[in-house]
């Protein structure tokens, strides 16, 4: 009988293994989108002018509502367009609004903003020159539009030269 496991190699019933000889394969890695050697330039990232359109326009809805109160359906679909061109048309633009709206100079824009209007339109009143007419009502409209439109840009400007600076965008 064959002994099992602890006999010599020629009564062994197993064979020592032949030694093998194994291959690695390196797996090719593609970057990811948004690695960093992806980087988005900041022509890729920059807002359209025409966007900022409509934040004027939205930003002097109040005192258009006070020349025209029926316009507010035209300022409501103006609005949804807003928000739906925001979420489909630029969407590859949405990193650089995320960044925008959390930045703390949008915030003092916004409250800047707020404050510009309410302290004018108090100031008025306090002179006896408050504006209640329709014309004065647009005029500050555009007043207030091209405010925005101004700061907006600005802030733009600053958010991407951040980007640039910090290497999460070329230039």
């Amino acid at each position: 009988m064959g002994s099992i496991g602890f006999g010599t190699a020629a009564t062994s019933t197993f064979a020592a293994p032949a030694a093998a000889t194994v291959a690695v394969v390196e797996p090719v890695v593609e970057p990811a989108a948004g690695s960093a050697d992806e980087r988005p330039s900041v022509a890729e990232m920059r807002l359209p002018v025409w966007f900022f359109g409509f934040e004027g326009v939205l930003a002097g809805a109040f005192d258009l509502l006070r020349a025209a109160p029926s316009a507010w359906p035209a300022l409501v679909v103006l609005a949804a367009v807003n928000i739906g061109v925001s979420l489909t048309l630029m969407r590859r633009r949405l990193k650089l609004a995320k960044l925008l709206w959390r930045g703390k100079g949008t915030r003092n824009v916004a409250f800047g903003l707020i404050g510009l209007r309410l302290g004018s339109h108090l100031v008025l009143g306090l002179l006896g020159t408050a504006v209640d007419t329709a014309l004065g009502h647009v005029l500050f409209a555009l007043v207030m539009s091209t405010v925005t439109v101004a700061l907006l840009a600005y802030v733009q400007r600053t958010a991407l030269g951040a980007l640039v600076a910090a290497g999460k965008a070329t230039a």
